[in-house]
């Protein structure tokens, strides 16, 4: 499926992989769970209207402060974001789409359903419960049994796979896509943001998708991590934060890089000082991974440790500094016009400063003891992630007119500006007079009761004020007069040089800023050449206009489409979301992998029905992968793009690279996670469990099945189908026998020595934290090594049919995954089996 259905149609928006169609998707979801998120956030704040009421009961308070807080900073606030970063970041590099359509279509697939999945969760017996921080112990079933709580969990696993997809999305667009003469310096401050963005999730998010797997080990297969005394809870907190405060930035800097564009627009003016910001940017974005430790500062943490971070802290306020005085200077040389965009992305640094200054009082480790805990942290950190993302609803004001081609009724959106900035302080600033309130809990000291009042009538106004918006853009839509292309005066970014809404392929001819400005080239293919692109004088054409099938001669294979339609991202997630639902019915008694007694699954699975969609989930998932692979897509790289610094680096193995970065942060935190609950049990007091020969064996089995790959790349290179089928082959046989040989030993130690994930038999000189540590590595480890084989035997059916003698790349990038996985056995076999 490659051609894409009218917009009016709704098999349009399920199959669509086109960048603007998912920045659209991404923004009407994003703003649904902004209303999911906002009807809970109304029911905390009227269980607060007084210290004795009782709206709701302890656990559904638990509940919807839990869910409240994951929804907005999950699912609203960076997918809003992104909502205007799939729409156009490739305009402003001068991309025809991103590099991966079909990936991109399947990340916002995978946050849909996803949030799915977190909605279903409260009705299988109430959701999680344990703050949005999730704190060890209470994520685990013992303090948070229901079913839901675990849905919830693997729900947000399930995002974190679509954030990952999206960011290698966009990272191999930004460094692979940009046009001609656009250097990595010249891009718009908009696309900066987002790069930095982009580069922090994706070890970020890393970070979060192993802390959940490991959560959910223990939830659904019965590790101990986290409910083990051996540093569990800790060990959370130094996961979840090395994931947590980037994600602050990560929430923040799309809304920075909006209020970057914004006040040069509304100024007039180029913004001040515009090295030093993206300097400034970079910076934030190194140091964001080194101040996670000062949210642990009332932990056993020793005080040389908790005073680095606390420098730390401190300092990454300096480059905010800079970027703050930045934005100041701009306006104040600028001729500033009070739009409704400019007015929310000003109100945004207004209410971003007071945040920032009231952490700097958190980053002190003597006042943190005061204020940890208390309703001062969370209005510091709603005045910086929902008071710095304002600037977004400046970015949708800002936009509208070139996604729509309708111009918004600037009364209302200033009245929404009016209402939302009073109502804002009113909630928050609130928050900061009553800060001795403790956090999530609803009985406090009636002292405080008026602060609380104000707050949540604040609210309810503050919930109102979207309502505006809302009906502005509707009625904006289908009333609305005119924009025309660029309603602005000062805009200077490359999505205003084309027509609003823009054209499919987004441009009439090809971008180029060869010349140090914004022309549009038009591209034509001699007989058997290269794409020449010159006029009959020899000069680059730049009056625009010419036909369809010209514009395509840009591609390698010209004569072929780029393909914009695919349902196989929906069939994927589909399929996704319904083994997650089924895996949400196992819990940790479940011992249908690790037990002795298979017969206590049924009694272990609370409903039938779960077990059944585990399966639906699985075999739709594989099958759906096969047709995504089979699929005839073709989506063609720029011929002509800047691409500092990967020169010469084609864009699948880009791709490749930062994926494998991903997870090389992955088994990072595995590793990590083992070597530190190791040494707070003791180094020396571990023996290992598994016998070194198996192992040893297993290695030599890994090391030659890297040696086959090669020979396989080879083959291909020489045009040898039979040679390729026979060393993919070979890789296939190592594999299976590296999963033989890794399942004698579980076997042996299960059922034979009696060490299981939770428990070990008696007089064993193992613990049962040990054996999950063990089991949940190493079985992550065999996850990777069973992908691996399903795509080798997905290329020998390919190779079988003829493929790859042209084109041996796919066999390139098959050997890059099988490299890294065999590497990090190198890294699992000493720890496991000698130390």
């Amino acid at each position: 499926m490659a051609e894409l259905p009218p917009t009016t149609s709704v098999k349009r928006w399920l199959v669509t992989t086109n960048h603007k169609d998912i920045g659209i998707l991404y923004a009407i979801t994003a703003l649904f769970f902004l209303l999911f998120g906002g009807v809970l956030a109304l029911l905390i704040r009227v269980q607060l209207w007084d210290p004795a009421s009782h709206v709701l009961s302890g656990l559904a308070y638990n509940e919807a402060v839990t869910a409240h807080g994951l929804i907005m900073v999950f699912w609203f606030l960076s997918p809003f974001a992104f909502a205007f970063a799939n729409y156009f970041v490739p305009l402003q590099i001068g991309a025809d789409d991103l590099a991966f359509p079909r990936l991109n279509a399947l990340s916002y697939w995978m946050y849909l359903f996803s949030g799915i999945l977190l909605g279903i969760s409260f009705f299988q017996g109430g959701t999680l419960d344990a703050g949005w921080t999730m704190y060890a112990p209470l994520n685990v079933p013992m303090y948070t049994p229901s079913i839901g709580s675990t849905g919830a969990v693997l729900a947000l696993f399930m995002f974190v796979i679509g954030v990952t997809a999206s960011t290698v999305n966009f990272l191999t667009s930004i460094h692979h896509s940009r046009a001609e003469g656009m250097g990595i310096m010249d891009m718009p401050m908009f696309t900066w943001s987002i790069l930095a963005t982009v580069w922090m999730m994706l070890f970020a998010f890393a970070a979060l998708l192993a802390v959940g797997l490991i959560l959910a080990s223990d939830r659904v297969l019965g590790s101990v991590y986290f409910s083990a005394t051996e540093g569990g809870s800790l060990l959370w907190g130094h996961l979840f934060w090395f994931f947590g405060h980037p994600e602050v930035y990560i929430v923040f800097f799309p809304a920075l890089g909006v209020m970057l564009e914004l006040f040069q627009t509304f100024s007039g003016r180029r913004l001040v000082g515009r090295k030093w910001v993206i300097i400034s940017i970079c910076l934030i974005s190194v140091q964001s991974f080194l101040v996670w430790m000062h949210h642990m500062f009332l932990t056993t943490i020793n005080l040389e440790i908790k005073t680095l971070m606390m420098a730390t802290t401190i300092g990454i306020s300096l480059p905010f500094d800079l970027l703050v005085f930045a934005l100041i200077y701009t306006l104040i040389k600028g001729r500033i016009q009070f739009t409704t965009p400019f007015l929310f992305a000003f109100g945004a640094l207004l209410l971003f400063i007071l945040g920032g200054i009231t952490g700097v009082f958190l980053g002190a480790i003597v006042l943190d003891y005061e204020f940890r805990g208390t309703y001062w942290v969370v209005a510091h950190f709603h005045y910086v992630m929902f008071g710095g993302a304002t600037a977004l609803f400046g970015g949708a004001y800002y936009w509208f007119p070139k996604v729509t081609g309708k111009m918004y009724d600037e009364f209302l959106g200033k009245v929404h500006f009016v209402i939302f900035f009073i109502s804002f302080n009113m909630v928050y600033f609130s928050m900061f007079l009553a800060w001795e309130t403790p956090r999530r809990v609803f009985e406090y000291n009636p002292a405080f009761q008026g602060m609380h009042q104000i707050g949540t009538i604040g609210a309810f106004i503050l919930g109102f004020s979207f309502f505006i918006m809302f009906y502005n853009f509707a009625k904006s839509y289908v009333s609305g007069p005119e924009a025309g292309d660029n309603p602005w005066d000062y805009s200077r970014t490359a999505e205003w040089a084309v027509s609003s809404p823009p054209p499919l392929e987004n441009w009439p001819n090809r971008p180029s800023y060869a010349s140090g400005k914004l022309e549009f080239v038009k591209d034509y293919v001699t007989d058997g050449g290269p794409a020449v692109k010159t006029d009959e004088n020899g000069d680059a054409l730049t009056d625009g206009g010419d036909s369809h099938s010209e514009h395509i001669r840009n591609y390698p294979h010209w004569d072929k489409h780029p393909s914009h339609a695919s349902i196989w991202p929906f069939a994927l997630s589909l399929a996704t979301g319904i083994l997650l639902l089924g895996l949400s019915g196992f819990n940790e008694s479940t011992e249908f992998i690790f037990g002795n007694a298979i017969t206590e699954l049924s009694v272990a699975i609370s409903n039938p029905i779960y077990p059944a969609l585990t399966v639906i989930g699985l075999v739709a998932l594989i099958w759906t992968g096969v047709k995504w692979g089979l699929e005839d897509f073709y989506a063609p790289p720029s011929e002509f793009a800047e691409r500092w610094p990967f020169n010469g680096v084609e864009k699948v193995k880009l791709g490749m690279w930062f994926f494998l970065a991903s997870d090389v942060i992955v088994f990072g935190a595995f590793i990590s996670a083992a070597v530190f609950i190791r040494y707070n049990a003791g180094w020396g007091t571990w023996t290992p469990i598994p016998d070194s020969l198996p192992g040893l064996i297993n290695t030599f089995v890994l090391l030659t099945s890297s040696f086959t790959v090669i020979l396989a790349l080879v083959a291909a290179h020489r045009k040898s189908r039979k040679g390729l089928l026979a060393t993919l082959g070979a890789t296939t046989l190592l594999g299976f026998t590296f999963l033989g040989v890794k399942a004698w030993e579980w076997w042996t130690k299960i059922y034979v020595d009696g060490v299981t994930l939770s428990t070990v038999a008696e007089g064993l000189p193992y613990t049962d934290i040990q054996a999950s540590v063990y089991f949940v590595t190493t079985g992550l480890h065999a996850v990777h090594v069973i992908g691996g084989l399903l795509i080798a035997g997905f290329l020998m059916y390919r190779a079988y049919q003829g493929a790859y003698m042209e084109d041996e790349r796919p066999v390139e990038y098959f050997g890059l995954y099988w490299h890294f996985v065999d590497i990090v056995w190198v890294f699992l076999f000493p720890l496991f089996y000698l130390f």
